[in-house]
């Protein structure tokens, strides 16, 4: 077989699988809100699927009335951006001086803010996984969550997790 044969029977293109990301968002602190939001919205722009199973605290990122008021813990966060011993971390006003801080390093990195981020995810497709254990446990009714998420437990969050190719515990 020549070479202009063997070209002409080249097989049909075949789209390679879509990846999958996904991720577990346990914290909610403001700082802890971030990273799996730029996972997430990072990844489903490069086409990617994403879930991200939001547990615990985590699940106050999606919170209608907490989300707006997540926090910069200053007290036992030796990375945070007011770097104080633990004494003075506990200190009135050091928590909000921590989170004025990062969300002024945000703003000038020019950083959407978290609404903006979520926006975004959703945008994209992003799934929001909120616990329903977590859930029942805190009390949380799913008129207490932002629109777009789904009530999920940790079996179907772990059905989704089995087949991605890329899992994390942010």
């Amino acid at each position: 077989m020549t070479a202009l044969e063997s070209q002409s029977q080249v097989e049909p293109d075949i789209e390679p699988a879509r990846k999958r990301l996904a991720l577990v968002a346990s914290k909610g602190t403001l700082d802890q809100a971030y990273p799996p939001l730029i996972l997430a919205t990072t990844a489903a722009s490069l086409g990617w699927e994403v879930g991200i199973y939001f547990t615990f605290y985590g699940l106050d990122i999606l919170h209608k009335d907490r989300m707006e008021n997540l926090k910069v813990a200053s007290l036992a966060n030796p990375a945070g951006p007011i770097r104080l011993p633990n004494l003075l971390g506990a200190m009135p006003g050091a928590t909000a001086a921590a989170t004025k801080m990062m969300k002024s390093w945000m703003n000038n990195a020019n950083m959407p803010n978290l609404k903006e981020f979520i926006d975004m995810a959703q945008s994209l497709d992003v799934t929001f996984f909120a616990c329903a254990t977590t859930m029942g446990v805190m009390g949380v009714e799913e008129s207490d969550l932002i629109k777009g998420c789904d009530i999920a437990g940790a079996a179907a969050f772990l059905d989704f997790a089995a087949t991605a190719d890329v899992q994390l515990f942010v």
